[in-house]
């Protein structure tokens, strides 16, 4: 059973799992297979050739409670998702964000709104991707890792799995402003490695298990924790 607004439009040679929802405003490219009971949220635009897999939600929009500092924006656009892109199954893409040509992303990612994701990027198993983030063309981020608000992550950046990201060093005190780390054209980072509000110049190495505390210079390896040059 489907639940197809009669606004949405849908294009030729599309697929529709059983008890797939497409709400009003919706526009589905040619050739684009859904998986089933996914839920395609109002105004979402998804590019010809795209493969949605099951249980996931496309276009949701965010939420908040009285104790949070920071409430998401309350007026969003539309989720819009390009040509030739992979979506995995029980995935929540938000409204907001703009996902390139072909991106993949994995099952169970998390990709909240405001986040742009450029062409050919890679976003592992139980990815979580926080608002306000950049993440450039041809970048692999590996399983479970976590990247935090504000952050800006440039072209061909390799991240291993479980590398996990800090935008506020007071931890909640108020103090200073937030701001993600800077991860430079060609950084790569090593497995369970954690970056706190710092920058990674191009072509850094962070490696595995680093905790990195201060800015890296383009081309450096750094280890350990507090991490320092190798």
């Amino acid at each position: 059973m489907l639940s197809i607004h009669e606004s949405a439009r849908i294009g030729q040679g599309v697929q529709l799992g059983e008890y797939v929802v497409v709400e009003e405003g919706v526009v589905i490219g040619d050739k684009v297979s859904i998986g089933h009971h996914s839920i395609i949220k109002a105004g979402t635009k998804i590019g010809d050739r795209t493969v949605i897999g099951d249980l996931t939600i496309l276009g949701k929009k965010p939420g908040a409670n009285r104790k949070m500092s920071r409430k998401p924006a309350l007026e969003l656009p539309a989720l819009f998702i390009e040509a030739d892109v992979r979506i995995g199954s029980h995935v929540s893409v938000y409204a907001g964000s703009v996902i390139g040509s072909g991106v993949l992303i994995a099952d169970h990612a998390s990709i909240r709104e405001q986040i742009v994701v450029g062409r050919d990027t890679i976003l592992g198993r139980n990815v979580m991707v926080e608002p306000n983030t950049s993440i450039g063309s041809e970048t692999t981020i590996q399983t479970g890792s976590y990247i935090t608000a504000d952050t800006v992550i440039e072209d061909q950046v390799f991240i291993g799995p479980c590398c996990s990201m800090s935008n506020d060093k007071y931890m909640a005190s108020g103090k200073g402003h937030h701001q993600g780390p800077r991860i430079r054209r060609g950084a790569r980072i090593g497995n369970n490695a954690s970056l706190l509000p710092v920058e990674i110049g191009a072509n850094a190495v962070v490696g595995a298990g680093a905790v990195v505390t201060k800015d890296v210079v383009p081309g450096a390896v750094v280890v350990g924790n507090p991490a320092r040059l190798r």
